[in-house]
């Protein structure tokens, strides 16, 4: 069995191994999005609790880090350009993750945003927990992707080649 969707994982060379494209897991769901099986609903659920609990977590630490600027009495310009900062990096990162459930994200563009991803956690966590009220994070992307591979292998697997007598011969 496979650690991360609970199905069973086909042995390397057997026949179900070559049957065509497989679904590709997703983060704590696994394989159970292709078909909402195995505890995909409540998967999604925890997902969704998880993820604002965190979300909420986070918030209470950044309220403890602005009393801490507050009690520092460094003064208002300072404590402005944090909160400004926080929220604008919170609202970039919140789009960023929404946009990467439709489509791939560029991994240079990725990379290059790291730092505002990381400063903007907390809207990557509320975007998560947006998305899982609805489907997967990213399940309506890996599907589309599924769809297409499964499309074009059955295109090829059931293209004929035309009579074999007619063939010629090298």
């Amino acid at each position: 069995m496979s650690a991360d969707d609970s199905t069973p994982a086909a042995p390397a060379g057997s026949k179900a191994e070559t049957l065509g494209p497989r679904p590709e897991p997703l983060r704590f769901f696994g394989t159970t999005w292709l078909n909402h099986d195995n505890g995909y609903t409540g998967r999604r659920i925890a997902v969704a609790v998880g993820s604002l609990a965190a979300a909420v977590a986070s918030c209470l630490v950044l309220r403890l880090a602005y009393q801490g600027l507050q009690i520092a009495a460094i003064g208002d310009f300072v404590t402005v350009l944090m909160v400004a900062m926080f929220a604008i990096c919170g609202v970039l990162a919140f789009r960023h993750t929404w946009d990467g459930y439709t489509r791939r994200p560029d991994p240079d563009r990725q990379a290059s945003l790291r730092g505002l991803l990381t400063v903007g956690f907390v809207g990557s966590l509320l975007a998560y927990f947006f998305r899982s009220l609805t489907e997967a994070p990213g399940e309506k992307l890996h599907r589309e992707e599924y769809e297409e591979a499964r499309k074009q292998y059955e295109k090829r697997t059931t293209r004929r080649s035309g009579n074999p007598k007619n063939r010629r011969r090298a």
